[in-house]
């Protein structure tokens, strides 16, 4: 793999799901459009961080950490592409993976616990590379899902998935413990859309985006 060169602008990837790719709350299946560039969280990141940051959004609806979907396709397990995204996108300063919401689908089975695990293992993908500026690996932010709102049409799919996505925050931080990755717990800033209770209004979006510049300015500087 080429060695990528240092550049005086910071690169940042956003490595995530529908609501990093903008999907608006569905009030029921297949009603919803995608929220404009600059309202999704990203393109309120990239604002907010300035022109001295290129914000790069890698979203894929109903991406997982690391498990296979039966239904959606292999393709949407995040193990699988992130080593494409990052090699494709490199050198980059800083990646942020922002998954989980997928994994608590009912037919996939998954604990509080492995889905924290999964999204470490994305994170041990990045820091294993040597994707960053001179051969370097790329910092990780590890954002924790807000946990599930109010479902409505979505009950089914995620039965089980309200108690599990409030057990993350505190898996997250079990999973990262001595580890250089740092964690941001959405759920401490937002709250998940009681339209479908996955989703992100425009105004959660706001709120994610400019509470995670300040976490990323500093990850940045250090």
């Amino acid at each position: 793999m080429a060695r990528a060169e240092e550049s005086p602008m910071k690169a940042v990837m956003v490595y995530g799901d529908s609501n990093s790719w903008g999907a608006e709350p569905q009030p029921e299946r297949g009603v919803g459009g995608r929220f404009a560039p600059d309202v999704r969280w990203p393109g309120v990141l990239q604002q907010k961080l300035g022109d001295g940051v290129q914000v790069i959004a890698e979203g894929l609806n109903g991406r997982t950490t690391c498990v296979d979907d039966p239904v959606e396709g292999h393709h949407k397990n995040g193990a699988r592409f992130l080593q494409v995204a990052i090699e494709t996108h490199m050198p980059l300063d800083l990646v942020i993976i922002k998954l989980g919401t997928n994994d608590l689908k009912a037919r996939l089975s998954m604990q509080a616990g492995d889905i924290a695990d999964g999204a470490v293992r994305l994170a041990d993908i990045v820091l294993g590379s040597a994707t960053g500026p001179q051969g370097r690996a790329p910092k990780v932010l590890l954002v924790v899902p807000a946990p599930i709102s109010k479902l409505g049409w979505l009950t089914e799919m995620f039965e089980g998935g309200t108690e599990k996505s409030l057990k993350l925050a505190a898996e997250f931080s079990r999973a990262t413990k001595g580890r250089s990755i740092a964690v941001f717990d959405a759920g401490t800033v937002i709250a998940s859309s009681e339209i479908d209770g996955i989703h992100l209004d425009a105004e959660a979006h706001r709120t994610l985006g400019e509470a995670l510049a300040a976490r990323v300015q500093e990850i940045l500087a250090d």
